[in-house]
């Protein structure tokens, strides 16, 4: 029996936690997806206790904003004192201010706001105004009052009156809003062409970027609001500018890629990617392990290569080699059958886990692979398998990238195949021995494929 039984007079102790206050002024957005839901959730989702002064009431969707409703100055100011005379508020963002009356409002009360980000909203993804042209000059006085200015390219263009269409530009752009007085500004890149998308962070001594591969989507919806969010939050823990920056956008461009497809418009980032990829990492373990622990059972070891046998599995939202779980030290062949050498842990894996993730990036569904030994036998046995089977040759492998050319050949295999494999086979080459990686969206599916594969090797000798 748990709890232990106690005496019916007797309470439980309490427990609590003082996580760091953050708040945000901003506005409601009643399809969830930006504004003060967006910002609640980022918030949470970084630790943080997420408190609101709510400046308008949108009525909106993810198609666009149908109407909106600017509350009374005086009810601004009033959760604004009410949060800031209650809470230890760490750190502060802004977003959608609306008018110049709000924004001097936010000015006057400046000094009990720390950590202030200044995220300033003009316009919705959708395109929907959200700021009164009247309002855009009076930007340059919360900017002076900002610990941090985080406009996109359109933002930054208006404050400035700079063309932004290439990073350099950015940076210019991030010096004018910090001789505005921000203590720093960060240029966001979602809306400058390009491959890939490069944050610029301004300060008075250094430029820092940020680089990462563009997304192909248009479910951006939140993406300014969850950024400035997750920066004030990262700042209420103490953490420095660039570091808070870099871990947020990292968060984004998760949010971005596995986005929540709601509505009938382009959908919303998932503000809680992360929260939902750390809670998945013990299942995702636990996973590897039965999938071991069957291998083992079955005996295997015809398809267990010289070198050993990876099992290995990805956390739903996993980008790096550090959310895949996978057998510490192999799995090897003994004379009583088939051994792990230790335990499954996350980060054990690198080629079969960078391999994972390169077939991930064509179908992020796929979570689980082992790779196994090369024989004939194996490659034909690999057609009674129950989907496609895909092969790269590694002798084609770029020299730029021949450390890693699993993880390419894999990706190329994704690339050229009809629908998503289910076994890659990679033949002996440059940088690699022959090998076949068998894959599959569960633990389940990757060891019925194996046991597939092995019993066609078993009927054929």
């Amino acid at each position: 029996m748990w709890p232990p039984a106690k005496a019916s007079d007797m309470t439980r102790t309490d427990a609590p936690v003082t996580p760091p206050v953050v708040l945000t002024v901003a506005g409601s957005d009643s399809g969830g997806g930006a504004g003060i839901q967006a910002d609640v959730k980022t918030i949470e989702a970084c630790g943080g206790f997420g408190t609101s002064a709510i400046t308008s009431i949108t009525a909106q969707n993810t198609t666009g904003v149908q109407g909106q409703h600017l509350l009374p100055i005086e009810q601004i100011e009033a959760q604004i004192e009410a949060v800031t005379e209650d809470f230890d508020v760490a750190a502060v963002k802004t977003g959608m201010l609306a008018t110049s009356e709000v924004i001097n409002l936010v000015v006057d009360h400046a000094a009990d706001l720390p950590n202030l980000v200044v995220d300033p909203v003009m316009v919705a993804a959708s395109g929907d105004r959200l700021l009164a042209a009247e309002a855009e000059n009076a930007y340059e006085t919360l900017i002076a009052e900002a610990t941090v200015v985080t406009p996109n390219a359109d933002e930054a263009a208006v404050l400035t009156g700079r063309d932004i269409d290439n990073p350099e530009a950015a940076e210019r752009a991030g010096r004018d809003l910090v001789e505005m007085g921000a203590d720093s500004a960060l240029v966001k890149g979602g809306h400058v062409p390009g491959d890939a998308v490069v944050d610029t962070l301004v300060t008075e001594d250094e430029v820092t970027t940020f680089r990462h591969d563009r997304i192909d989507t248009e479910a951006t919806h939140g993406s300014g609001c969850t950024l400035s969010s997750a920066i004030a939050t990262q700042l209420s823990h103490g953490d420095d500018l660039p570091t808070a920056v870099g871990s947020s956008i990292d968060l984004l461009a998760s949010a971005v890629r596995y986005n929540v497809d709601v509505g009938e418009g382009p959908g919303a980032v998932h503000h809680l990617v992360q929260t939902r990829n750390d809670a998945a990492r013990h299942p995702t373990s636990e996973a590897v392990e039965r999938a071991v622990s069957a291998l083992i059972d079955a005996d295997v070891s015809a398809l267990v290569p010289e070198r050993g046998m990876t099992v290995a599995g990805a956390t739903p939202y996993a980008e790096t080699p550090d959310a895949v779980a996978a057998v510490e030290g192999r799995i090897t062949r003994t004379i009583d059958g088939i051994r792990p050498n230790r335990g499954v842990r996350f980060g054990a894996s690198t080629t079969v886990a960078r391999a994972l993730l390169a077939g991930r990036e064509h179908d992020p569904a796929v979570r689980f692979a082992v790779d196994c030994r090369l024989t004939d036998t194996i490659e034909d046995a690999l057609s009674s398998l129950d989907g496609p089977v895909a092969a790269y040759d590694p002798d084609e492998c770029p020299d730029a990238v021949s450390d890693d050319a699993m993880s390419w050949g894999v990706g190329q295999a994704f690339e050229t195949s009809e629908g998503t494999p289910v076994a890659v086979v990679g033949r002996e080459g440059v940088g690699t021995s022959g090998r076949v990686t068998l894959l599959a969206a569960d633990a389940d599916s990757l060891v019925s494929r194996v046991a597939t594969v092995h019993g066609a090797v078993e009927d054929s000798t």
